[in-house]
């Protein structure tokens, strides 16, 4: 294999500026020869644009492959002389943020495992002050958004210039159909919050299983995701960690060919005028819906007033299932789920009861 030109600081910017950005690579980094095949056959798609690899690896419980550790940045220096294309690593101490810097890793990554801890996000951000390398951060492992804030602005203040976000979902009680919960509305306020911060989506750990990546990748490009974050590995059956949820370089270039990649916006009067008049329609309904929701809790108030003369709980739980099956019935003939009736009807319920509370109280 011939080596070609490694990247400089402003190529590597302008990779990161491009849209969408697709990044991809092996879990864990295993040996020399494994990091370098999977480097060059992504490299040959020619539809990635920077190599990650896991060469540190922060597992639930001990006993699993923890990364292959320093040793590995080297064969990563060694991809990229030889495909041209820029490394990203995960780092969760101030340690290894170092290693990465000295072996000239081009962006760095801060894990979902870390950002929860707001100790070691500052730690990473000591090592990293003055540095010139940009930093993406992933969202906590539970749903809290000023955790992923409070990152983003720890890394801030040690001086980095460029940082991004990335969506690998969030651990939820109950959950069943992925390994991590999109909670696709966190990512969206997220967004909202940061709109000069890019943000890609992780389908690998959201999904934890192959099988449904392209449904998910396809949702975060819906959502206007700035890219995406995909493991791939030469032999995904046989890989160290995570084996279910990758996939070689060729079927990474197969559900890449297979995503409909939509824009932001079409330079077109005709389709804006279009939208603009929806758009205004939706803006009456919503502001009829928050004339109705008002009207709803002055009846709560009214209600709350009869539990206080007479001594009644607010909560009335069997009322509260009636309404609940109600709703659902309603809200199957209308084409409604039921996981967001529940969701809409738990954020009035609980403004009713804050509503019947002053009363109660007053």
């Amino acid at each position: 294999m011939q080596a070609v030109e490694t990247n400089t600081k402003a190529a590597v910017l302008e990779k990161l500026n491009k849209k969408p950005l697709i990044i991809s690579g092996p879990c864990s980094a295993e040996t020399e020869e494994q990091v370098l095949e999977t480097a060059q056959r992504l490299a040959n798609t020619g539809k990635v644009d920077m190599l990650r690899a896991g060469i540190w690896k922060p597992r639930t419980r001990p006993g699993s492959f923890e990364g292959i550790g320093t040793k590995g940045l080297p064969w990563l220096q060694q991809a990229k002389k030889i495909t041209g294309l820029p490394t990203t690593v995960e780092v969760a101490t101030g340690k290894q943020a170092q290693d990465a810097l000295h072996f000239e890793i081009d962006m760095l990554w801060i894990g979902a495992r870390t950002t929860v801890n707001p100790f070691s996000v500052q730690e990473v951000a000591d090592a990293l002050r003055g540095a010139d390398v940009p930093v993406f951060i992933k969202n906590p492992i539970n749903p809290d958004l000023e955790l992923w804030t409070g990152a983003v602005e720890r890394i801030a203040k040690a001086g980095i210039k460029t940082i991004g976000l990335i969506h690998r979902g969030f651990s939820a009680y109950g959950n069943t159909e992925y390994r991590n919960a999109p909670m696709w509305h966190l990512a969206i306020e997220m967004k909202r919050r940061n709109p000069e911060l890019k943000i890609i989506n992780d389908p690998s750990h959201i999904c934890g299983r192959r099988d449904i990546l392209l449904e998910v990748a396809q949702k975060a490009i819906d959502l206007d995701f700035d890219g995406l974050m995909i493991e791939s590995h030469i032999d995904p059956d046989n890989a160290w960690s995570d084996a279910k949820q990758q996939v070689t370089p060729e079927k990474l270039a197969e559900m890449l060919d297979a995503i409909t990649w939509r824009k932001e916006d079409v330079n077109s009067e005709e389709v804006h005028a279009a939208l603009e008049k929806l758009r205004q329609q939706i803006n009456h309904l919503d502001d009829e819906m928050m004339q109705i929701l008002s009207q709803r809790m002055s009846l709560a108030e009214k209600i709350g007033q009869y539990k206080k003369d007479n001594n009644i709980t607010i909560l009335q739980t069997s009322r509260w299932n009636e309404i609940l099956e109600r709703a659902f019935k309603r809200g199957d003939k209308i084409g409604l789920s039921n996981e967001f009736i529940t969701k809409y009807f738990d954020a009035i319920h609980m403004e009713s009861i804050n509503h019947q509370n002053k009363i109660m109280n007053s």
